[in-house]
């Protein structure tokens, strides 16, 4: 129940934020949001000792048991080190946001945002149902997609804001569909119960297509190559949400995930691959790309997409320990993922200090243009230390914590390339030049950020604002990450025990003891361990092409590096905007006559096409009740009134033809017995009238058109034709029971849902989620109605100001 609570408490927290806002000066608020993740942080660590001992914790909330969809979730190693993330670094970000963000901010706004994702990022990491998963999966996106335009007159911070949500929430979509068919195949929505089940499905037609959507969404979330795209134009937002949403949640969504399906499709070749490849790849073009930016955040947001390739290779690497069975090489593979987990913490300290410190020279310099920076280490030396510290852990090097999660990354790569299971061989060995060279390319950018930005010549006649050191509070979180990245490089084991180890067992559960099996963190194993003498290499060759960076630099210059993926997007984008802007004035011809001509017409093509072309338009009127005089007088009524409004020359005798209608309705259902629906009819019919008589009193005389003969025939026609068919349609389907009809599930109404008017139980509780959808959109439209006015008072009042 605790777990369960946890993913509440931000949302219901983001309700007071408002509430708190308007009574609390600005700057307090924070402090009151600071309590929600330092508390959660306080509870969720006090399951380390239990969950290091292998228990896990389950909680359900029944929800749609028709469906098998239940609000479950599931405490176990791997969800644990995720949700310290989120909470602890969301700790951090929060105190750090206090300082850094203006009183002039909504600072309302931007906490609820932040606390919105906060709690859909626990809900992703504890769900074990599939579909409430991809909701709170949903709302990462959503959360971000606000988070990212908080500066929204910014045209650029719109822009990344809109980027982001179109390319991860199609991964989302992909999913979505993934999930469905794994249900499809199994049979059930709990990631538990597939992954016990799952070697029973493997063989199926859906199982590689599931594989493949998961890992869309996957890959897209965690900006991995080609859909890495996005997350630079994310930074755009403020530095405390990059240091938060992009440096240790929402980007690692796509990390969890692959964790999480790793039981389930892991071992299997083309998973292998995939994850493997496009790890390794995206780990090179993030770091060659980070190489060449002149913006330290832009910087950062290609390292992130490198760091993530890293972790997302060693995932893939690792998987393959699920094909060897009980063997004793698969504990040599999931070593490999071992590897993965203990970096995506480092990573989480080291990124999460340096976007802390970006945003620190952003603030108090004014500029992030590493050409307009140097010279900061004289008046800046705690911001340079932190600087050093993050920076020579992203390198790999020593003390700090990188440098352990790299020698371990470089040692699964000389691995891999022994691995005999999917005949690696040579791609294994381009895996790791292919690395290597990252590598090297990830030392020169942490070279830039610590000597081009602190070190060299101060330019202060290039600073928007006057030179100094960050205030005291804003240096409070990055110092905490900071001694985080030193003090895990000299005590590892601790995490290792107590993080590493039980998240191993909930990635590999039909490996027994795997937790145990790993090897213990250290930082030095001799000089005939490869992976140091790839370290050397490294920081060698990694020096001289920065010393020399000036002379090839001109490579990024090239023809075919100029073809980016931003360009394709856009170019697609705007094709995109003006394809339908053309398609859109083609029809949108601005009179309703038109539209409604396009409607019937499509009506008629496929409703009437699909009638004739299946002969469905046999009719049996054998088992029909007899037709009464009272239902004849009806319809004739109901013909009269009908034809009638098309020749009416007023308003007034229109607005009464049509009530006339309304009303014969009515009387149908009171010759059918259904009172209620009678009753209904009537009030409804009667208040539209009065309000059509009530509208028509203030427009002015109506003047009826004079149509050409021509439109005459093609609307009696169109008529005639969508009349026929509606009346086919009525007859075929009437004559002919394929199936019992539904009304006879409704009629049960009372013992499944506790409802004697089955009207009103058809629409609270098994038209459930339709009618909440209609209440959603009645409610957009009020919130809509509701600021036009608020904007029409301002405007009157500035007015009535100025006069």
């Amino acid at each position: 129940m605790t777990i369960t609570l946890s993913i509440f408490i931000p949302f219901i927290a983001a309700i007071f934020v408002p509430l708190l806002y308007k009574r609390l000066q600005s700057r307090k608020i924070g402090w009151f949001v600071l309590l929600v993740p330092l508390t959660l942080f306080a509870i969720l660590a006090s399951f380390i000792p239990s969950i290091a001992k292998g228990e896990t914790y389950t909680h359900t909330l029944r929800w749609i048991d028709s469906a098998g969809i239940h609000f479950t979730t599931y405490l176990d190693g791997l969800s644990l080190i995720f949700s310290l993330l989120i909470t602890g670094v969301g700790t951090l970000v929060i105190l750090y946001s206090i300082y850094y963000l203006s009183e002039r901010e909504s600072l309302g706004r931007f906490y609820v945002y932040l606390l919105l994702f906060m709690g859909a990022m626990l809900g992703v990491v504890f769900s074990d149902n599939l579909m409430v998963l991809y909701v709170f999966w949903e709302l990462t996106s959503i959360s971000s997609f606000l988070l990212i335009a908080f500066w929204y007159h910014r045209k650029k911070s719109r822009y990344g804001a809109q980027k982001s949500m179109l390319i991860t929430v199609s991964g989302g979509f992909a999913m979505l569909a993934g999930f469905i068919m794994l249900h499809t195949m199994t049979g059930s929505y709990s990631i538990r119960e597939i992954v016990a089940s799952i070697g029973l499905y493997t063989d199926e037609p859906l199982f590689l297509i599931s594989m493949l959507l998961v890992l869309v969404g996957a890959f897209t979330k965690s900006a991995q190559f080609p859909f890495h795209i996005w997350l630079p134009d994310a930074m755009e937002a403020p530095t405390p949400v990059s240091a938060y949403l992009h440096s240790a949640t929402m980007v690692k969504a796509g990390i969890y995930l692959v964790a999480r399906f790793t039981p389930i499709f892991g071992g299997e070749m083309t998973w292998f691959y995939l994850v493997s490849s496009v790890g390794v790849f995206t780990l090179f073009w993030g770091s060659f790309n980070a190489v060449k930016q002149t913006d330290l955040k832009a910087l950062l947001a290609y390292s992130t997409i490198s760091q993530l390739g890293l972790v997302m290779s060693l995932f893939g690497l690792g998987s393959a320990a699920l094909n060897e069975g009980h063997s004793a090489n698969s504990v040599f593979y999931a070593q490999a993922t071992f590897a993965a987990l203990f970096h995506l913490i480092n990573h989480s300290t080291f990124k999460g200090a340096l976007f802390m410190v970006v945003g620190i020279v952003d603030h108090e310099l004014g500029t992030r243009d590493i050409r307009r920076l140097g010279g900061l280490m004289s008046f800046m030396p705690v911001t340079f230390t932190i600087a050093l510290i993050g920076s020579f852990s992203m390198a790999g090097l020593p003390p700090f914590n990188g440098f352990l999660s790299k020698e371990m990354f470089f040692e699964s790569l000389v691995n891999a390339r022994n691995l005999e299971l999917f005949d690696v061989g040579t791609l294994g060995t381009l895996f790791l030049v292919v690395a290597w060279l990252a590598s090297v390319l990830t030392f020169v950018y942490s070279m830039i950020i610590v000597f081009q930005t602190f070190l060299g010549k101060f330019q202060p006649d290039r600073i928007e604002k006057p030179s100094r050191e960050a205030s005291f509070g804003m240096l409070i979180a990055p110092s905490i990450l900071a001694i985080f990245v030193v003090g895990i490089f000299f005590f590892p084991n601790i995490i290792g025990d107590y993080l590493l180890r039980p998240a191993m067992t909930a990635i590999y559960p039909t490996l027994a003891g795997v937790g145990s099996l790993m090897p213990r963190i250290v930082p030095w194993h001799g000089f005939t361990n490869p992976a140091l003498w790839m370290t050397v290499g490294v920081v060698v060759l990694g020096i001289i092409l920065y010393w020399s960076f000036r002379h090839w630099r001109g490579i990024y210059t090239l023809a075919p590096l100029k073809w980016n993926l931003d360009s394709i997007f856009n170019a697609n984008l705007v094709l995109l905007e003006k394809g339908s802007s053309y398609f859109t004035r083609l029809y949108m011809k601005g009179y309703l006559k038109d539209y409604l001509v396009y409607i019937f017409t499509f009506f008629i093509v496929v409703v009437g096409g699909a009638i004739f072309l299946t002969g469905s338009y046999s009719f049996d009127f054998s088992n029909d009740a007899p037709i009464t005089m009272n239902e004849y007088l009806i319809v004739l009524a109901m013909a009269v009134a009908g034809i009638s409004i098309l020749f009416a020359k007023s308003r007034m005798t229109a607005t009464i033809l049509n009530g006339v209608l309304g009303y014969s309705i009515a009387f149908f259902f009171v010759v059918f017995r259904a009172p209620d629906l009678a009753l209904t009819q009537a009030i409804v019919e009667t208040v539209t009238t009065a309000l059509f008589l009530l509208c028509f009193y203030f427009l002015p005389e109506w003047k009826k058109e004079r149509s050409p003969v021509r439109t005459k025939v093609v609307n009696g026609l169109i008529a005639f034709s969508v009349g026929s068919i509606v009346t086919v349609l009525a007859l075929a389907v009437q004559g002919n029971k394929m199936f019992e009809s539904i009304s006879v599930y409704f009629e049960d109404a009372y013992r499944l849902a506790g409802g004697t008017n089955i009207v009103n139980t058809i629409l609270g509780d098994f038209r459930a989620f339709d009618t909440m959808l209609e209440v959603v959109v009645l409610f957009i439209a009020g919130i809509g109605v509701f600021t036009l006015i608020k904007l029409k008072v301002r405007k009157e009042e500035r007015d009535v100001e100025d006069q």
